[in-house]
Order: C-alpha cells, then structure tokens, then sequence
C-alpha cells in the first residue's frame, strides 16, 4: 500500500447550509447542519485513506476537547495519527462553514496563535519510509521539514500553496511539486493573472508548478513544458473541502508513479465527486467510485 505523510492544519468544521450568506447582523436559520472534521492536510489525509491509500497526519493541536473531536473523527476514517502532538494549555482549531444554495462557502476560522510553530520533533517522528509528502502552508516549519526530508529521500513533496504563500517561502524552494489553488497564485504574484503568473512562478523554483480554478480546470507548467486538464461536468451542492481532497488524491497518484498529468485527471475527479455531495467526509469517493466516474463523465468544453 502506498504511504503518503501529510502536514498542517486539522479542524472541526462546523457547517450551516443556508438559501443566501448572511448580509446583516442578525439571526439567521439554517435548513441543515453538520459537524465534520476539516483543515488542509487532514482533510487530504482522510481522503487517501478512502481512495485505498495509508494517509499518516502530522499536526498541532490544543489538549481540549476539539482535539479530542478531531482525533476520533480522523481515526474513524482511517487516518494514522501518531503524529498528531497535543499542547498542554492550548487550543485547537475550528471553523464556522456557511454554505449557500449554489454551494459557494464562506468560512469563518480561529486559530490559536499560541500554538508552538517549531517544528524540530517532526523530523524525529517521521516514519522511515513513505512515498510521497504533502503539506498545506497553516504550518509553515512543518511544512519545510517534511518538504526537506522528501527532497532528501528523492521522494516527491507536494505543496498544497494557499495564501498566506510567503510564510511558507522555505517549504514552497523546497517542494518538487507545488499546486496552488488561484487565490494562493494571486497572493503569490500579487496580480490576478494566472498564466503569467504561472510562467513565473515556474521559473522561479524550477520545478512542476500547477494552478486550480474551479471549473475552469488545471493549468500546469514544468520548464518549457505545459499543458491544461479540463475539470468534469458537475452541478456542484457542496464545494468544502474540494481542494483539499485534490491534493490529497494529486500526492497519492504520485505516490502510486503516475504522471503529473494522470494524477491531475484524477484529483479532478475525486474533487468533482465531492462536490455533489454534502455529506462532508462521509462523501469522499472511494478507488472504484472514482475510476467508474472518470470513464462515464464528461469534462468542461
């Protein structure tokens, strides 16, 4: 089985379904709810191990009792959490989801800025073997170790590059493989052109660099090369979450030696997938959902 260690943020995301985002202060009722587990690289953990991968989570949290929400809820889904570390007199991280009709979110989101960034154990807690790394930038040292120990091991080491980009500069020089959602390449380039952008980011650190857009697709660049890979013909209920899963079944197909271009097809997928469903991690498709979907669906013109 294919072992893919992922770095960074793990939340509880509590999630409000609404006809319109809130405008004025005031009371507003939802038409449903949830509770589920959220954060970057948890959330791409979780989706590995339910397309068939081994997803090991290293992450920070407080010793109350979201920490405890959290844990459980990455350990029924499969999820390996021996380095998930828990600091005494902190707290852990949750969310406020709202999500309208047409399956745009907004979220609201506190952090505890009191929680240790130092990253030095990580190094320590590594397994000896793994097949691909993947950190978001929430923990910005987490993130340059592991990029440092995939590098150094000829592994491959995704970065999953949302804004802020800058505090995570060291792991961004240290990835072979940085996918930026747009709003992370815009932060980055500070302009809203994403092809240039795209050309200079890929000049920059000289490695594979690619952008995601919705259903506008994935554009890639790797040196003179580049390329484009349509997103999949959905009506999306549910968008949360979409990105993080991308990264995770993008890192896992690299671990499985695909090509950049096979692994974006299939993140497309698993994150089109997702979409249609509102069911939190309970709606991550599985290996054979995906496959299945992938030779029936069409993709955007």
């Amino acid at each position: 089985m294919v072992r893919i260690v992922t770095a960074g943020v793990a939340v509880v995301d509590f999630v409000f379904y609404l006809d319109e985002m809130p405008r004025l202060a005031e009371k507003y009722r939802a038409r449903d709810a949830r509770i589920t587990g959220g954060g970057g690289a948890a959330n791409a953990a979780a989706a590995i191990a339910r397309l068939g991968g081994e997803a090991m989570l290293a992450s920070r949290l407080g010793d109350d009792q979201v920490a405890g929400l959290i844990v459980a809820g990455l350990k029924a889904d499969g999820v390996d959490c021996r380095m998930v570390r828990r600091f005494e007199g902190r707290r852990s991280s949750f969310s406020s989801v709202f999500i309208d009709q047409a399956g745009e979110r907004q979220i609201v989101n506190f952090r505890d800025h009191a929680l240790p960034m130092e990253a030095g154990w990580l190094e320590a807690a590594l397994p000896l073997h793994f097949d691909t790394a993947l950190a978001d930038t929430r923990w910005p040292d987490g993130a340059e170790v592991l990029m440092r120990t995939a590098r150094d091991r000829g592994l491959p080491g995704v970065l999953d590059a949302e804004a802020p980009i800058r505090e995570a500069e060291a792991a961004l020089n240290l990835a072979s493989h940085v996918a930026f959602s747009a709003q992370g390449l815009r932060d980055w380039a500070g302009h809203a052109d994403l092809d240039r952008a795209l050309v200079d980011i890929a000049a920059e650190t000289g490695v594979f660099v690619c952008v995601t857009d919705g259903a506008n697709g994935v554009r890639w660049r790797h040196g003179d090369a580049s390329g484009f890979e349509a997103a999949y013909e959905i009506t999306p209920l549910d968008t949360l979450g979409a990105g993080d899963i991308w990264h995770g079944a993008f890192a896992l197909r690299l671990g499985e030696g695909a090509a950049p271009g096979d692994a974006i097809r299939f993140a497309n997928a698993v994150a089109a997938i997702k979409c249609t469903k509102t069911d939190g991690r309970a709606g991550y498709p599985t290996r054979a959902e995906t496959e299945t979907f992938m030779n029936e669906a069409r993709t955007c013109s």
